[in-house]
């Protein structure tokens, strides 16, 4: 070692630490230490075994190198160019590479939209469970929001394909839209916002005439993502066909014809957005398009809502993964981060503030796991699988979208000036959270859902027997038990009544829609608990139930209670007796 290394060496020994915490490059994965545990109730034991390895790479990925390409990709958006250098009119979106590295990860690394759909995805020989697609890509939108959506919209597009379209459209396509070879993907997209109808989807007015075995449109789709996708499901009306909602039938557009020739469709321009700056959206025109009808014909929006209903868990997917990044920032930089001659962490508010953002982060993931869980034993024709699946939809997408903006403001908050700073994680993240509360339906009309899943599909007394089931096999106090069960009582009666009021009772659609998120979840989170012995996860459970369910007390301050610590250290053991979790009280 020379003098001037060993200069070095012993200056940045004796240096103090840096002021400014930054944990760029570390896992995702590592960060979180309940995640494999809470994914291991959720999946086989087999398939957990083989799916570990590729968390750990994801979550080391994600950590990292997809942060830095994701970090680029949203300061250089894709751009429409409509000409050929030659004048000849070839519309083209250019998107930038780095976003096109983080396509080949999802699309061709992983395969993640293709592992619900066919054998051999990560060598498993079989299609991979829900639960499976949703805990990897948990960790991916972490690092990068827009690329989820054509990651969504791809594999839901083949699930409503492969349930509703003819056996040729399906032989045609299925192929090219689950392959692993990028060069040869086909991705999907979803048409089917017009500006004149916007979530009214009876007033749909693109026109599809009869053309042979297929359809041509004619008309504006105002709001397309990812608007150059090989393939996209459109809401039209065919010519002659009934005005509201019983003339709209769902249709095949694939951007390039059989002959290699473009279809009649033109992106008007891309969208200017507050979030997934990465991901192209835009204004396209038909101007006699050739479309395929998928399904029924005038049962379009009734096809494209097993579409819309998988999109919407994938939001809800998307604003829980981003709560955890925030929440893992946040966790990070309070306890690195030294103020006032201690960490912040040590400090009263600031714990109080961190309690805040760690409830809804782990409310949205059990719900997630909880909703996948339904979807597959609906997939597998459950009795009462369905109904549950329709109704856990929704609300995971109706609180947890809405959980998500001020999760990631409160986060940005913990950074300070920093956060605030385009080069961190804090403003991409807070940007794209807002997403999820408009996107496959805003919070009003989400919440009307969950209403309509109880009146329609019976879901209640469906929700209620599952609920029920996991407080049974929970292990609580009595009076915590009691408390639980009274709040799934007074929770179902409300919505039991807003749904039989018919209407006369939807301005409550929201209040109804948060009270059985927030039971839910408080209840799976025990189930969780007692299945994990985990101490921590039964205070959070009971948390959700005294914070976001319970009316609020007067009266004068008291000390801060031991457990807020204790709920904030992540690197609590599980495996606690049935005993000491029945001695757990924080309520």
């Amino acid at each position: 070692m020379n003098d001037r290394t060993a200069h070095e060496t012993l200056a940045t020994l004796a240096a103090p630490a840096h002021p400014v915490p930054d944990r760029h490059g570390a896992s995702l994965f590592d960060a979180d230490p309940d995640l494999a545990a809470v994914a291991s109730l959720y999946l086989p034991d087999d398939l957990y075994r083989h799916l570990l390895p590729h968390l750990q790479r994801m979550g080391a990925r994600a950590g990292g190198e997809l942060d830095e390409l994701a970090l680029v990709a949203d300061k250089n958006p894709p751009t429409l160019s409509v000409r050929h250098r030659t004048g000849v009119d070839q519309e083209r979106i250019d998107k930038h590479p780095a976003y096109v590295a983080l396509e080949k990860v999802a699309f061709a690394d992983y395969g993640l939209a293709a592992m619900s759909h066919r054998a051999g995805v990560l060598g498993w020989p079989a299609p991979m469970p829900p639960v499976a697609k949703y805990v990897l890509t948990y960790l991916l939108v972490q690092a990068e929001f827009g690329l989820c959506c054509p990651l969504s919209m791809t594999d839901s597009l083949t699930r409503t394909l492969r349930k509703f379209g003819a056996p040729a459209l399906v032989d045609k396509y299925l192929e090219r839209l689950t392959t692993q070879d990028f060069d040869q993907l086909t991705q999907g997209a979803m048409f089917m916002t017009e500006q004149g109808a916007g979530s009214d989807i009876a007033a749909t007015e693109v026109r599809a005439e009869p053309d042979g075995d297929a359809f041509k449109l004619w008309g504006d789709k105002w709001f397309c993502s990812n608007p150059d996708a090989g393939l996209a499901m459109v809401l039209a009306r065919i010519d002659g066909a009934p005005s509201g909602m019983a003339g709209v039938s769902l249709f095949l557009l694939p951007r390039t014809l059989d002959d290699g020739s473009p279809n009649a469709l033109q992106i008007l321009r891309l969208k200017d957005k507050l979030g997934t700056r990465s991901m192209a959206s835009g204004e396209v025109r038909f101007h006699g398009a050739r479309a395929y009808l998928v399904g029924e014909a005038g049962r379009g929006f009734q096809q494209m809502a097993d579409m819309v209903n998988n999109s919407r868990l994938s939001n809800g997917m998307r604003a829980s993964g981003l709560m955890r990044r925030a929440l893992t920032e946040a966790l990070y930089v309070a306890r690195e981060r030294q103020a006032f001659g201690r960490r912040l962490i040590e400090l009263p508010l600031m714990r109080r503030q961190l309690l805040k953002l760690l409830l809804p982060t782990e409310q949205a993931r059990t719900m997630l796991f909880q909703t996948a869980e339904a979807l597959r034993r609906s997939d597998a024709k459950e009795e009462g699988a369905y109904a549950l699946t329709r109704v856990l939809t929704p609300l995971i997408k109706f609180r947890a979208c809405r959980d998500a903006r001020r999760v990631a403001g409160d986060a940005m908050e913990v950074r300070g000036g920093c956060g605030y700073i385009e080069e961190w994680s804090d403003p991409r993240i807070l940007r794209d959270a807002h997403l999820g509360s408009i996107w496959e339906g805003t919070s009003n009309i989400v919440a009307l859902d969950v209403i309509r899943a109880i009146r329609r599909e019976g879901a209640l007394p469906v929700l209620r027997a599952h609920l029920e089931r996991l407080l049974a096999d929970s292990a609580l106090a009595p009076r915590v038990r009691d408390t639980m069960q009274a709040a799934i009582a007074s929770a179902c009666e409300h919505a039991g009544m807003v749904a039989d009021a018919r209407g006369a009772l939807d301005h409550a659609a929201r209040e109804v829609a948060s009270a059985l998120y927030h039971v839910t979840t408080a209840v799976a989170m025990a189930w969780e608990a007692t299945r994990l012995g985990s101490v921590r996860r039964l205070q959070i459970a009971q948390l959700v139930l005294r914070e976001r369910v319970l009316p609020r007390g007067g009266g004068a301050p008291t000390a801060e209670p031991a457990w807020l610590a204790e709920v904030l250290d992540e690197t609590r053991p599980m495996g606690a007796a049935r005993a000491a979790l029945e001695a757990v009280d924080v309520l």
